[in-house]
């Protein structure tokens, strides 16, 4: 199979872990002057620093830091035609900090896989931009070429696959977009009497509603359930504590073979076992309110595929996640 040829370098190179943003005059905007337009796209930002004013916006301009796709820098007073795409550095808003260490699993001159805790998102996006797996391990590199492969939810934890050269990216995440990658998950929820087989169901994702939902239809989720096992007593009791439940609590394994937007954690409600610790199913947790002490407990525990560069079989594991072995601000 012919691979995609790499995309070309962005005119502006990665900064403090973090790529330029992109953005493209709207074709029924009038003619604007560069400053104009992008002092109002920094203000129209959700999640925007606040002293990212309209000084700070000038300032990009001094120091060459607005371009054209061509990486030519553009004046204040240069007007933009519609359809012009410019490149900018954005200023994120502080965030919270997330407690807990990435650890690495597995490195070589290729990649780096390592163990995401939850609470972390893969890539910068929407509120989450430098507390983001991506932008800390950039930083903590000096690799500002670290690309994750494929993705895990912000509220779930386990191994992340990350390339470390762009050369390097397409194969490996082609690699995952062609289901390429054999993946186990376990997750821990209350002892319920489910039969190991194959759960099939259609999920609908609507964008910018939090929750999926299960609909009629043929299958685009599909899990197998490969074992529950009840947790040891000190665990139980542990985890009981943190999370207030009083019934018994299993590890679910499970192998998924699709990929939708939250498929294990509705399966596992659609069984009557929802994920301790899940903060939108069965009910979505106002944003904001999530409390480091109790993460969702959904690990990314295998991956294994074959090397698309060395044709060598590759398997990478990892213990469950559990706050029970994690320390939130220096304490257990």
């Amino acid at each position: 199979m012919a691979r995609k040829k790499s995309k070309a370098a962005p005119p502006l190179p990665p900064r403090g872990g973090l790529g330029a943003s992109r953005v493209r005059v709207p074709d029924t905007l009038a003619p604007v002057t560069a400053l104009e337009f992008l002092c109002e796209v920094v203000a129209a930002q959700r999640h925007r620093h606040p002293e990212d004013t309209p000084d700070a916006v000038a300032q990009r301009f001094a120091e060459g830091q607005v371009v054209l796709r061509d990486a030519t820098p553009l004046t204040p007073d240069t007007i933009l035609a519609p359809g012009t795409d410019i490149f900018f550095y954005r200023r994120p808003a502080p965030e919270r900090v997330v407690p807990y260490e990435l650890t690495t699993v597995f490195e070589d001159q290729d990649i780096l896989v390592i163990n995401k805790p939850p609470f972390l998102a893969t890539m910068p996006r929407a509120a989450h931009i430098t507390e983001t797996a991506t932008v800390r391990l950039r930083r903590a590199t000096g690799n500002e070429e670290l690309t994750p492969a494929h993705r895990l939810d912000l509220m779930t934890s386990g191994l992340l696959l990350f390339t470390k050269r762009r050369e390097l990216r397409g194969p490996y995440q082609e690699l995952f977009a062609r289901r390429e990658v054999r993946k186990q998950y376990t997750a821990v929820a209350e002892l319920r009497d489910v039969e190991l087989r194959t759960w099939s169901h259609r999920i609908r994702k609507v964008s910018g509603e939090v929750a999926a939902t299960l609909i009629p239809g043929d299958p685009n989720a599909v899990t197998h359930l490969r074992s529950v096992t009840p947790l040891d007593k000190p665990v139980n009791e542990t985890l009981s504590d943190i999370y207030d439940v009083q019934s018994p609590l299993a590890s679910y394994l499970l192998e998924p073979i699709t990929g939708k937007t939250h498929q294990l954690r509705i399966q596992m409600l659609a069984a009557g076992a929802p994920i301790l610790g899940d903060p939108i199913y069965p009910v979505v947790q106002p944003f904001g309110t999530e409390d480091f002490a109790r993460p969702m407990l959904l690990t990314s525990v295998l991956l294994a595929f074959t090397d698309p560069l060395s044709g060598a079989q590759r398997e990478f594991r990892t213990e469950p996640w559990l706050p029970t072995n994690h320390e939130v601000n220096g304490e257990r």
